[in-house]
């Protein structure tokens, strides 16, 4: 069986608090937009111990909604697609450079 190539910790850290905090791939987005921390979600989860609190997810929501003044992002990706976006543009302006010094004459010094 093949391995499962790991992502960076970056990207991984989030991938962790979405699976432990059950979050959703729009809550995560909305989290990453609002530049929040995913190693600081324990404190700002409520685990009903605290009433006054709201559960993380709702948190997250009324955070976004008075920020960007909208409920939800326009276009919502998951953090595997968003790797995988970034991989292959990566991957398409490599060759777009190589082919452009493949295609650049060789510079030629002057002997004037």
């Amino acid at each position: 069986m093949a391995k499962k190539k790991k992502l960076s910790p970056k990207y991984q850290v989030w991938i962790d608090a979405r699976k432990r905090f059950h979050l959703s791939h729009v809550h995560i987005q909305m989290a990453r937009e609002l530049g929040m921390n995913p190693k600081k979600f324990g404190s700002l989860a409520n685990h009903n111990q605290q009433p006054w609190k709201a559960p993380l997810p709702v948190y997250i929501e009324k955070l976004y909604l008075k920020r960007f003044g909208k409920s939800r992002p326009d276009d919502v990706r998951s953090i595997e697609q968003m790797v995988k976006d970034k991989k292959r543009k990566q991957a398409e302006r490599k060759e777009r450079k190589r082919q452009e010094q493949e295609s650049a004459p060789p510079d030629v010094p002057d002997d004037s």
